[in-house]
């Protein structure tokens, strides 16, 4: 059952995570991260980012999502995102997104970069609401059938933006607008 999350916290993933992780991970890829990637990016990569959604029921958590990203100079790539298949089209992908970017204009960040599967439609059409554009295509990106990704970009991250919102306010600015129409 589909439903849209109501209590939903999102906060920094951490070791005692990568279980649910990895489990997820597996559910939504054909070449997962290892065990080892994760505890890299989470013990020894500065740049690293990971953030985890946890659904709230009847006062129990539990982990239904996550959002990876790198920090660089001024620019935020995010490198994962993934949904349980069973809370996927409930709007959590969105916030664990919204999330990332908020984070990621907190430390400064003024672009958002990221590759997709061209097949994804429904990924590449949350980030469209997202801001982010079409600027490129890498071909035989994936390795498990040689498809292509998309190159998306969002440009002016954070733009008119006070400081002390932390970056939120701008990602919900921004989502509140229509987008455009390609």
């Amino acid at each position: 059952m589909k439903t849209v999350v109501s209590d939903l916290r999102i906060r920094p993933m951490i070791l005692d995570d990568l279980p649910v992780v990895i489990s997820i991970d597996r559910l939504s890829f054909p070449i997962p991260w290892s065990e080892r990637s994760y505890r890299y990016e989470l013990q020894q990569n500065p740049a690293a980012h990971l953030l985890v959604a946890e659904k709230i029921e009847n006062g129990l958590a539990g982990l239904v999502g996550y959002i990876g990203y790198w920090f660089l100079i001024d620019e935020i790539h995010i490198s994962t995102i993934a949904v349980h298949p069973e809370h996927r089209r409930g709007g959590i992908g969105r916030q664990l997104l919204e999330a990332a970017l908020g984070h990621g204009i907190g430390l400064g960040a003024t672009v958002a970069t990221l590759e997709v599967r061209i097949s994804n439609e429904a990924a590449v059409n949350l980030y469209r609401e997202f801001g982010f554009e079409i600027v490129g295509r890498r071909r035989n990106y994936y390795r498990d059938n040689n498809e292509d990704a998309w190159l998306m970009t969002l440009e002016g991250l954070g733009a008119e933006q006070p400081e002390e919102s932390g970056g939120v306010a701008w990602v919900r600015r921004r989502n509140s607008r229509p987008s455009p129409r390609k």
